[in-house]
């Protein structure tokens, strides 16, 4: 069983730190838990929250010692965060523990020194103050999340779902990651190795009037799907859907399709032993090397160097 310690840096953002708490324990592997999760903070007991919630946290930064993983939820503490936090970051750091944060917990690994020289990302609205003070860090803004190896970090609120959903899959596998999601009802994590999350991950959605039509196409993948049948689920003209479509998920109907198949079959590839013309077929895109193409395109690797690096990824 995995340990993760979440650190609560005052004052906290009580619905970041819920996620972690949340997602982690509903693992089960053989039907035995996959994650001991342990809330911590420097000062136990109250701990004030960013928008007035309070929380009571009974655990200090001692727990972060037997921790495989740190979690940095996030945070109102963007400047002079508690150097105890600091750190016992930088010690879990030197160990070679892995480190994430959520939203603006990616402030306090900046201020650990943890993020100079990486790939990271934060809450939007952040992102400004982040690159002025922090200029070593390599920012994106415009991902979900970044895992850069043994430090991960997120954008804020939902993302945060996002990334733990990842570490999960890393952990225990796609099957475990997807049945999450299935719990937690959001979409299943988005697959691609390091660099993919970095350059090609789905925009944030933003609207649910055509959540049925998506939900529709997802339970198809594997069928010809054209725009007139997803305009016709969705009883709109194909130029009303396509509009629409942008607005919800910033893609194109067709975009989002083929970023959803190109998925389906990763999750096939890392899940299952069905033959690649299987998986290229069940995933919509059709043959073999239709699905060559569009996995070299989005994550660099073969269908099979995919299916062997998630093989190896989890019988470590």
């Amino acid at each position: 069983m995995r340990r993760i310690a979440v650190i609560a840096v005052p004052p906290v953002t009580t619905f970041d730190l819920a996620i972690p708490e949340v997602v982690f324990p509903a693992v089960r592997v053989d039907g035995r838990p996959g994650y001991e999760v342990t809330v911590c903070t420097p000062e136990p007991g109250v701990v004030p929250g960013y928008n007035g919630l309070a929380v009571v946290i009974p655990n200090g930064l001692d727990v972060v010692e037997d921790a495989d993983t740190l979690i940095v939820t996030g945070t109102g503490a963007r400047e002079a965060a508690d150097p105890r936090v600091l750190d016992a970051l930088r010690r879990a750091a030197g160990r070679g523990k892995r480190i994430a944060s959520i939203c603006t917990g990616a402030f306090v690994l900046a201020q650990a020194g943890l993020l100079d020289g990486r790939p990271a990302t934060t809450y939007w609205l952040f992102t400004q103050e982040m690159r002025d003070r922090f200029p070593a860090v390599d920012l994106q803004p415009d991902v979900l999340f970044v895992d850069d190896g043994a430090i991960l970090t997120s954008a804020g609120l939902a993302a945060g779902l996002d990334l733990c959903l990842h570490m999960i899959r890393i952990d225990y596998g796609a099957v475990a990651a997807n049945a999450v999601a299935r719990l937690a009802v959001v979409a299943p994590v988005r697959p691609g190795g390091q660099a993919q999350f970095i350059q090609t991950p789905l925009p944030p959605e933003s609207g649910t009037g055509l959540a049925e039509t998506r939900a529709w196409a997802l339970e198809r993948l594997g069928e010809p799907l054209t725009l007139a049948d997803l305009a016709a689920h969705a009883r709109a003209s194909t130029r009303t859907l396509t509009r629409r479509f942008r607005e919800e998920t910033g893609l194109s109907p067709l975009q989002w399709l083929l970023h959803q198949r190109v998925d389906r079959a990763c999750e096939l590839l890392e899940a299952t032993d069905l033959p690649i013309e299987q998986v290229a077929r069940r995933s919509g895109l059709g043959t073999a090397e239709s699905l060559r193409q569009h996995l070299m395109r989005r994550n660099g690797v073969t269908p099979t160097a995919y299916r062997t690096a998630f093989t190896r990824l989890s019988s470590s």
